[in-house]
């Protein structure tokens, strides 16, 4: 922002008090000259040469931050990493954009602009100024995949006229080495002049047609002095072009014994350029394949009940609080609560399981998903973009859009890299005609147009982008969304990984673990009364203890809660005592055959209950927090991948002790206050190094948000997933596992894809110079060039494509099983319906 204007949002402005204040913060900025604010419309409107971060911060800390928005542009005409950075300093330059973001891979850009101050078709001004077309994107998906659709079918119809038109030329001088004594059959028909001016005809027409693309895009960027992937294509087939024609048109001015021709080579090279281009746009539309599979599960009407009439409406029509019917085998329309109905649901696109799951009335349902076989009613508790389904779609998008550390190497290379190669080139050139054996000047163009066309820095700036967007699309698949794409990144290098207990680990109920009783009397007869007894507690043990009974429970005569201890009650005439050890030593009950028992359980870091009737002991019962399924498989499958494993928690160190042990946990933090999990965080990165926490509360989000990468289960807290880095939807502690996996996967990906990008031309450009030639007489041929370049981009991508198949590291034995148990239950359901 230098000496300009520049108008913005300003928020919590309620009082003239408040516009004086912020605006006081922005003349305070130095490189300030004039600064107010309108209380009226909000704005502010500042004139000088202070940067735009320095004025957000400014009122940030004045306590009126300016309002933040988000455009998104569909681009054009991108082809390389030094497109990208081309378009992205376009965008930093104009007044108003905080940061931009380009996605090569989806043809995207991201800009953050501060709110009023910029519109997206401003900004898109500025991309086509740089050169390349740009619009701001909306949400018509469909009308983004016509447009795409008609992008890739004229990019077909070029390549295939320019084949054609190619396939002749490449015959006739490229037939001779084939087959002997082609060349003097040319020769001898149509003459060597004749056979030059009809290759020179259809590879004019194959530049100017199919090959006009590098030439409106590159030229002119050549001429600002920023040349890019199409100004190295431009360069180099119009050099071999203008030296075939002069040779042919005006042979006097080369020197003796350099007249040949190369118009096969411009050809060929546009060609193999456009049939990779074709390859990469097929590519490109599959890495976006998860995003449009979760669009594709959003259904376009549902059955609404309206005034007693139950209508089929476009799902843009429904409403919060309306109640949606649901037919056997149908998608779910949004996210609701179930009125009546019961059926069993597949949320394996959601969450990434494969079980379907049972609900009733009173369970949630997600919209997406798909019913089975029974009819359900719901009322409707989010639509639009509030649904689950639309969150994880966003969460996936801003994910792919993602810029990793990993990526700032490349994008510092390309900064200087298309100049250094139009240099490396000259510089070849020159060497040849003066080193070079005769004729000079030929070799010496072959040699420079093969420098420029091998180095295009194509497979440089997909190496990463295709990688994040087919990773983070599988992640989803899989149940695991990283709402924040540069966790990938910092995932992969966490060394522990810290639980929490309740919710995360366990269940977060508690339930009945363990039944004993006292010699001649029943086990369910002393649990039944003992249930009975705690049917007026709100505690969460007598939730257990009724949850494990059998049989009709009865109504306490008369019921008394001892604080601390337990209660006393009456049931069916009998005098009960329940409760803790302490209860029973007050009213001088030996606990006697189960002294041995109660010490165990507690020993455990299980909770024992004590039963009496009628003044003698009668039976104990362990309460514990049960292990989730899985948990104990997924820390044996962090230890496999080389991750120490920690758990975080408040209970008493004997509790937390008993499930480390039987999990397998490396280090544990017991007894630990909410406000401590953030400082627990800190002390296990200094003794490991980075850590990833997972939780699911409210009190979990400061630790989320302290560590390195916060994973929040999706079952959990808003607060909680807010603070998080990645979610696991599904709730299951494997997606802990398959994020490390996922990660670790697409960092190998992008390493094995920069690797070959930058070895690529690294060992390339020397060859296509002619480093071989004084050595063995090689040169490599314009041609080759050009379809080595091709098969470099079209490498990348497909290495990056192998991600669509990451198999999970958890194979669900398990959950196989439950699938066919659950599919039987879902048809026993359905048959009895």
């Amino acid at each position: 922002m230098a000496g300009e204007s520049i108008r913005f949002e300003v928020t919590k402005l309620n009082c003239g008090g408040c516009a004086g204040r912020a605006q006081k913060a922005l003349a305070a900025v130095p490189g300030v000259d004039e600064a107010s604010v309108n209380l009226a419309s909000k704005m502010a409107r500042v004139e000088g040469s202070a940067g735009i971060e320095a004025l957000r911060d400014a009122l940030k800390q004045a306590g009126y931050p300016a309002r933040e928005a988000s455009v998104k542009l569909a681009i054009e005409g991108m082809s390389c990493a030094s497109c990208v950075n081309r378009v992205e300093k376009a965008l930093d330059a104009v007044p108003g954009v905080l940061s931009a973001r380009v996605n090569l891979a989806s043809e995207t850009a991201e800009v953050k602009v501060l709110a009023g101050s910029v519109e997206g078709a401003e900004l898109a001004r500025a991309v086509s100024a740089a050169g390349y077309k740009a619009r701001p994107a909306g949400d018509d998906s469909a009308e983004r995949e016509a447009q795409k659709a008609a992008e890739h079918n004229a990019l077909k119809r070029d390549l295939i006229l320019a084949a054609a038109l190619t396939l002749p030329v490449f015959v006739i001088e490229m037939g001779g080495h084939v087959i002997p004594g082609f060349h003097a059959f040319i020769s001898n028909s149509i003459g060597m002049t004749a056979s030059w001016v009809l290759q020179f005809v259809l590879i004019t027409a194959v530049l100017a047609g199919p090959g006009r693309r590098f030439y409106q895009i590159g030229l002119p960027l050549l001429f600002k002095g920023a040349p890019d992937m199409n100004s190295l294509v431009a360069l180099g087939t119009l050099a071999a072009w203008a030296y075939s024609t002069v040779a042919l048109f005006l042979p006097g001015l080369l020197p003796e014994g350099t007249r040949a021709v190369y118009f096969e080579a411009a050809g060929v090279i546009v060609t193999l350029i456009l049939l990779g281009r074709f390859l990469e746009a097929r590519a490109k539309g599959r890495t976006g394949a998860a995003i449009k599979r979760l669009v594709g599960l959003r259904p376009a009407t549902a059955r609404v009940d309206r005034d007693g009439v139950v209508v089929e409406l476009p799902i843009e029509e429904v409403a919060l609080g309306d109640v949606v019917h649901v037919r056997p085998g149908e998608r779910i329309a949004v996210d609701g609560e179930l009125l009546t109905g019961t059926s069993y649901i597949d949320e394996s696109m959601i969450t990434g399981e494969p079980v379907p799951v049972g609900k009733g009335p009173g369970d949630t349902v997600v919209g997406g998903t798909v019913n089975g076989q029974g009819a359900l009613s719901f009322r409707a508790t989010a639509v639009g973009a509030d649904t689950m389904l639309a969150r994880i779609i966003s969460m996936v998008e801003d994910a792919q859009g993602a810029k990793l550390p990993i990526q700032a190497l490349a994008d510092k290379v390309v900064v200087w890299f298309v100049p250094a190669v139009m240099a490396a080139a000259a510089l070849t050139f020159l060497v040849w005609m003066i080193f070079g054996p005769s004729p000079a000047l030929t070799y010496a163009l072959v040699a420079g147009v093969s420098v420029l066309i091998i180095a295009c820095p194509c497979a440089m700036g997909l190496a990463t982008p295709t990688s994040i967007m087919v990773g983070t699309g599988r992640a989803a698949e899989l149940g695991v969304l990283f709402r924040k794409g540069d966790a990938l990144q910092t995932l992969e290098a966490s060394k522990v990984v810290a639980f929490d207990k309740t919710g995360t680990l366990t269940e977060g109920k508690p339930a009945l673990v363990r039944s004993e009783a006292a010699p001649g009397r029943d086990v369910a007869e002393v649990l039944r009364l003992a249930a009975s007894a705690e049917q007026g507690s709100e505690h969460p043990i007598a939730r257990a203890l009724e949850k494990g009974a059998e049989g009709a429970l009865s109504q306490p005569e008369a019921s008394e809660a001892i604080a601390g201890h337990g209660l006393r009650a009456t049931v069916e005439g009998r005098a009960l005592l329940v409760g803790a050890k302490r209860l029973m030593e007050r009213e001088g009950v030996a606990l006697g055959a189960l002294a041995g028992a109660h010490d165990e359980i507690a020993g455990a870091g299980q909770t024992p209950v004590l039963v009496a009737i009628d003044g003698e002991i009668a039976g104990l019962f362990a309460v514990a927090d049960r292990v989730k399924p899985g948990a104990r498989a997924a820390v044996q499958a962090l230890h496999a991948q080389g991750i120490k494993v920690a758990m975080i928690t408040g209970d008493t160190r004997a509790t937390a002790r008993a499930i480390a042990g039987e999990l397998g946990i490396d280090h544990v933090e017991a007894e630990v206050l909410p406000e401590g999990k953030l400082t627990a965080v800190k002390a296990l990165r200094e003794r490991f190094g980075p850590v990833a926490f997972v939780g699911d509360g409210i009190n979990d989000a400061p630790a989320l948000a302290e560590a390195e990468v916060g994973i929040a289960i999706g079952t959990g807290t808003d607060v909680a997933i807010e603070s998080a880095d990645v979610v696991l939807v599904s709730g299951e502690l494997s997606g802990v596992v398959e994020a490390f996996h996922v990660s670790r996967a697409v960092l190998r990906n992008i390493r094995q894809n920069l690797f070959w990008a930058f070895g690529y031309n690294v060992a390339l450009i020397p060859v296509a110079a002619g480093a071989l030639y004084p050595a063995f007489g090689l040169l490599l041929s314009p041609m080759l060039a050009a379809g080595a370049m091709a098969l470099s981009s079209v490498f990348v991508l497909s290495n990056a494509l192998r991600l669509r198949r990451l198999s999970p590291v958890l194979q669900p034995a398990a959950k196989a099983d439950r699938l066919d148990a659950n599919a039987m239950l879902a048809t026993a359901a359905g048959s009895s319906a």
